[in-house]
Protein backbone atom coordinates (compact mmCIF):
# COMPACT_ATOMS: atom_id res chain seq x y z
CA UNK A 1 0.00 0.00 0.00
CA UNK A 2 1.21 3.17 -0.88
CA UNK A 3 2.45 5.65 1.61
CA UNK A 4 0.77 9.33 1.75
CA UNK A 5 4.61 10.53 0.77
CA UNK A 6 4.37 7.92 -2.49
CA UNK A 7 0.73 9.57 -2.95
CA UNK A 8 2.80 13.13 -3.28
CA UNK A 9 5.30 11.96 -4.79
CA UNK A 10 2.93 10.77 -7.73
CA UNK A 11 0.74 14.05 -7.80
CA UNK A 12 -1.89 12.37 -6.01
CA UNK A 13 -1.75 14.91 -3.37
CA UNK A 14 -0.66 18.33 -3.99
CA UNK A 15 2.37 19.68 -1.40
CA UNK A 16 4.45 22.63 -1.45
CA UNK A 17 7.42 21.47 -3.19
CA UNK A 18 10.91 23.00 -2.29
CA UNK A 19 13.44 20.70 -4.63
CA UNK A 20 13.40 17.86 -6.58
CA UNK A 21 15.77 15.49 -8.28
CA UNK A 22 15.32 12.47 -9.85
CA UNK A 23 15.42 11.07 -6.83
CA UNK A 24 14.40 12.51 -3.78
CA UNK A 25 11.74 15.30 -3.05
CA UNK A 26 11.77 17.76 -1.00
CA UNK A 27 8.26 20.05 1.02
CA UNK A 28 7.31 21.98 3.58
CA UNK A 29 5.46 19.99 6.39
CA UNK A 30 1.98 20.90 6.28
CA UNK A 31 1.85 20.54 10.03
CA UNK A 32 5.42 22.54 11.26
CA UNK A 33 7.49 22.61 14.28
CA UNK A 34 8.47 26.35 12.97
CA UNK A 35 7.94 28.00 9.57
CA UNK A 36 9.81 26.39 6.65
CA UNK A 37 9.91 23.03 8.19
CA UNK A 38 10.87 20.50 5.47
CA UNK A 39 10.62 16.84 4.90
CA UNK A 40 12.94 15.18 2.29
CA UNK A 41 12.65 11.87 1.04
CA UNK A 42 13.68 9.56 -1.21
CA UNK A 43 11.56 8.56 -4.40
CA UNK A 44 11.53 4.89 -3.57
CA UNK A 45 9.18 4.10 -0.94
CA UNK A 46 11.44 2.53 2.09
CA UNK A 47 9.76 2.24 5.39
CA UNK A 48 13.05 2.93 7.68
CA UNK A 49 15.97 5.04 7.07
CA UNK A 50 18.53 2.60 8.16
CA UNK A 51 17.11 -0.08 5.71
CA UNK A 52 18.18 2.68 2.61
CA UNK A 53 20.92 0.93 0.72
CA UNK A 54 24.05 3.31 1.25
CA UNK A 55 23.84 4.66 -2.06
CA UNK A 56 20.48 6.08 -1.46
CA UNK A 57 20.79 6.83 2.30
CA UNK A 58 24.09 8.91 1.32
CA UNK A 59 22.38 10.72 -1.55
CA UNK A 60 19.37 11.69 0.79
CA UNK A 61 21.82 13.01 3.13
CA UNK A 62 23.24 14.76 0.71
CA UNK A 63 19.99 16.04 -0.67
CA UNK A 64 18.94 16.88 2.70
CA UNK A 65 22.14 19.05 3.04
CA UNK A 66 21.76 21.50 0.28
CA UNK A 67 18.25 21.70 1.42
CA UNK A 68 19.51 22.66 4.72
CA UNK A 69 21.21 25.19 3.41
CA UNK A 70 18.41 27.00 1.07
CA UNK A 71 16.08 26.90 4.13
CA UNK A 72 18.56 28.56 6.35
CA UNK A 73 19.14 31.18 3.61
CA UNK A 74 15.33 31.56 3.41
CA UNK A 75 14.22 31.15 6.56
CA UNK A 76 15.46 33.50 9.53
CA UNK A 77 16.80 31.37 12.55
CA UNK A 78 20.00 30.40 14.27
CA UNK A 79 20.41 27.06 12.59
CA UNK A 80 18.52 24.25 10.49
CA UNK A 81 17.85 21.20 12.83
CA UNK A 82 17.84 17.56 11.80
CA UNK A 83 16.26 14.94 13.22
CA UNK A 84 14.60 11.31 11.93
CA UNK A 85 11.91 9.98 13.53
CA UNK A 86 9.73 7.70 11.17
CA UNK A 87 7.03 6.95 13.24
CA UNK A 88 4.51 8.98 11.90
CA UNK A 89 4.81 7.66 7.47
CA UNK A 90 6.44 4.13 7.12
CA UNK A 91 8.38 6.52 4.39
CA UNK A 92 12.28 7.24 5.44
CA UNK A 93 12.51 10.89 5.69
CA UNK A 94 14.37 13.16 7.26
CA UNK A 95 12.89 16.90 9.29
CA UNK A 96 14.52 19.96 8.57
CA UNK A 97 13.39 22.32 11.57
CA UNK A 98 14.69 26.14 11.58
CA UNK A 99 15.69 26.55 15.03
CA UNK A 100 15.88 30.08 17.19
CA UNK A 101 15.41 27.54 20.62
CA UNK A 102 15.77 24.03 21.83
CA UNK A 103 11.49 24.36 21.78
CA UNK A 104 11.56 24.70 18.11
CA UNK A 105 12.72 21.05 18.07
CA UNK A 106 9.82 19.87 19.86
CA UNK A 107 7.05 17.97 17.71
CA UNK A 108 4.68 19.13 20.44
CA UNK A 109 4.72 22.46 19.84
CA UNK A 110 3.41 23.31 15.85
CA UNK A 111 3.04 26.54 14.21
CA UNK A 112 -0.05 27.45 12.00
CA UNK A 113 0.40 29.13 8.81
CA UNK A 114 -1.74 30.14 5.98
CA UNK A 115 -1.71 28.75 2.21
CA UNK A 116 -0.01 31.80 1.54
CA UNK A 117 2.56 31.99 4.02
CA UNK A 118 3.05 28.20 2.94
CA UNK A 119 3.62 29.39 -0.81
CA UNK A 120 6.11 31.86 -0.19
CA UNK A 121 8.14 29.95 2.44
CA UNK A 122 8.10 27.53 -0.08
CA UNK A 123 9.30 29.73 -3.17
CA UNK A 124 11.69 31.23 -0.80
CA UNK A 125 13.80 28.36 0.19
CA UNK A 126 13.26 27.22 -3.65
CA UNK A 127 14.99 30.48 -4.91
CA UNK A 128 17.66 29.71 -2.29
CA UNK A 129 18.62 26.67 -3.76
Amino acid sequence: MASIFSKIISGEIPCYKVAETEDFLAFLDINPNAKGHTLCIPKQEVDKIFDLDDELYMGLMKFSKQVAKAVEKAVPCKRVGMTVIGLEVPHAHVHLIPLNAMEDALFSKKTALTKDEFEKTAAAISAAM
